[in-house]
């Protein structure tokens, strides 16, 4: 696991420049995702449709389950909150000022809590799965912004997560400066998004 945290931080200053550059066109990932839930969903028809996902209150929590490295742990999430900032913020943040004009940072802190399954050793990846969307476009991520936020954990230094332990990771994503809401979204693996809005003034 420390390789893979090493690698990411180094790689930083150059994807900071490609994401934010890309940041509100998103999509094409999230249409591979619809395309293999859609696909799943069709092997196997539910009649009561998604097992999970849906539009959650603020300060409600969602479970679901995420395959890690031991075997498959039963976790409670829920996005606490999201921090926008100004735009000044996000043109000192990236490397090329003007990938930032009109374009502000929103960071998500999101609470996972080990619920079942077994302990875990060397990190997690239940934050993988944690995305930002403002009216409805997914946002720009920002590799290693808010690792030293107040009140964020860097998920790559805990080594060790027991049941009943909770860790709070945070996520900063480079969204339009005008956005009348911010959306949190995680989902279990070819789930259905789970989705918090926190409407913006």
């Amino acid at each position: 696991m420390p390789h893979r945290k090493t690698a990411l931080r180094l790689a930083a200053p150059v994807a900071v420049l490609a994401l934010a550059l890309t940041a509100c066109g998103g999509g094409d990932d999230d249409s591979d995702a619809d395309a293999k839930a859609g696909a799943t969903a069709a092997a196997s028809p539910s009649p009561s449709g998604p097992v999970s996902g849906g539009d959650m209150a603020q300060g409600e929590s969602a479970t679901g389950k995420v395959a890690e490295d031991p075997g498959q742990v039963t976790y409670d999430v829920v996005a606490q909150k999201v921090e926008v900032g100004t735009e000044a913020e996000a043109a000192k943040a990236v490397a090329d000022a003007a990938d930032a004009k009109g374009k502000v940072l929103a960071t998500a802190y999101v609470k996972y809590t080990h619920k079942s399954g077994p302990a875990l050793t060397e990190g997690s990846d239940v934050h993988d799965a944690t995305t930002v969307f403002a009216d409805g476009q997914r946002g720009g991520v920002l590799i290693g912004a808010s690792e030293d936020a107040a009140g964020c954990e860097d998920p790559y230094d805990v080594d060790s997560w027991k049941q009943g332990e909770s860790h709070v990771f945070c996520e900063t994503y480079v969204i339009p400066a005008n956005a009348k809401s911010v959306e949190v979204h995680w989902s279990e693996e070819d789930g259905e998004p789970y989705v918090w809005t926190f409407p913006q003034k």
